[in-house]
């Protein structure tokens, strides 16, 4: 039986606390806190609202529209953090592992989205061997529209550089936003099917789950 991604972070959550600096867990701790009581945004997308179209480079710097992601059957929709956070590389790997091969049986797409630059989303696809779309989002645009970005605090900004990360550097446009880590299921019409939004960033949507409203989904159209 495959492990779940929250086991998996549990491990990494762990193991990390036993790596990093006191005073940087600390401050993640205190990060991942506030970010629980903030919860998820009132004005957040929610089931049965309709995508608004966009069109975002991918990792080749070749424009990906969303008209043309759900032209065969829905997408499933992740919005990640970058390739420079582990919680997301491991929920990504396990995507690729587990939930893409079971796609086709949907006619889904798999497609991942990050405010990284082109060239940080090439990075990320080629070092967790990724064989799905992984598309940029300067600016965090398309998550604002959505209603899951978010400034990190300053603290957390002088911890992750501390630990030798600068998200301007890595980020198009020199942004430090990020989104909320989400999934979205959108239907040929691009009408919202599932959501799930993770306040806690080291928490991830369970591939489980995303078979079960796919399911759900292909009983509607039957």
């Amino acid at each position: 039986m495959s492990v779940t991604i929250r086991d998996q972070s549990e491990q990494l959550k762990a193991a990390s606390a036993e790596r990093l600096p006191a005073e940087v867990v600390a401050v993640f701790d205190q990060s991942i806190q506030d970010l629980l009581e903030q919860g998820v945004p009132a004005d957040a997308i929610k089931v049965g609202d309709t995508l608004e179209s966009f069109s975002l480079d991918d990792a080749t710097s070749t424009p990906v529209t969303l008209d043309s992601l759900v032209e065969t059957g829905p997408a499933v929709i992740v919005f990640y953090r970058g390739g420079w956070c582990p919680y997301c590389n491991l929920a990504l790997r396990t995507y690729q592992r587990e939930l893409l091969p079971e796609l086709a049986g949907f006619g889904a797409r798999l497609v991942a989205v990050s405010p990284q630059s082109p060239d940080q989303s090439l990075s990320t696809v080629e070092k967790a061997a990724l064989e799905f779309t992984v598309l940029s989002d300067p600016g965090s645009r398309v998550a604002r529209r959505v209603g899951i970005a978010f400034q990190q605090a300053d603290e957390v900004l002088d911890a992750q550089r501390k630990l030798g990360l600068d998200l301007a550097q890595v980020n198009a446009e020199g942004s430090v936003s990020l989104p909320r880590p989400t999934v979205l299921i959108v239907d040929a019409d691009r009408t919202v099917r599932f959501v799930e939004i993770q306040p806690d960033y080291t928490a991830r949507t369970e591939v489980a789950e995303i078979l079960s409203a796919l399911a759900g989904m292909a009983n509607d159209r039957a």
